[in-house]
């Protein structure tokens, strides 16, 4: 039982569970508002559109049986369909917010991985390079290498000039 403990100690310490706490209590907070920009802003509007409440909109397969007096003794059988509805964009709303920032978090880390790499290179003494894609059919023409005389060889060359000239003189 102690083992048991320990490993459980142990994996409710890890940052991943910790994460995934603060994702579920803020997601709850996130529905809500979703939950509330359907139903007040959303549905509202479709149904002034459709000239109903689609959130209580339903199909009637049994209507509901009542006794003399008015009072309800087998309730109506419906199939609610404007609740489906309205659970159908609440799902859309938050799966394209979800989309939407998993696709910005990932350029984000992208971003800064190349940026991290570049100052690695910039360390190790490596030219930084703009990483670029292409596309594959582009073929891009090989540039002609030019090698670069070296410090010292310019250096020779000046020192050489120098000379011829001050023995014209």
């Amino acid at each position: 039982m102690k083992k048991l403990f320990k490993e459980f100690t142990a994996f409710i310490k890890r940052g991943n569970v910790l994460d995934l706490a603060v994702g579920l209590i803020i997601g709850g907070a996130f529905n809500a508002i979703v939950k509330s920009l359907v139903n007040d802003v959303l549905m509202p509007v479709i149904g002034l559109i459709g000239g109903k409440n689609v959130a209580l909109a339903k199909w009637v397969i049994v209507d509901a049986v009542l006794d003399g007096t008015g009072v309800v003794t087998a309730p109506e059988v419906a199939i609610l369909y404007g609740s489906f509805l309205q659970t159908i964009i609440d799902f859309l709303i938050i799966a394209l917010t979800i989309f939407v920032i998993i696709k910005v978090a990932t350029g984000m880390q992208k971003r800064a991985e190349m940026r991290a790499e570049q100052i690695r290179n910039k360390l190790r003494g490596e030219e930084v390079v703009e990483e670029v894609q292409a596309p594959e059919e582009v073929k891009v023409p090989e540039e002609p290498v030019v090698i670069k005389p070296t410090t010292e060889e310019i250096l020779l060359e000046i020192r050489d000039l120098l000379k011829d000239n001050k023995t014209e003189k």
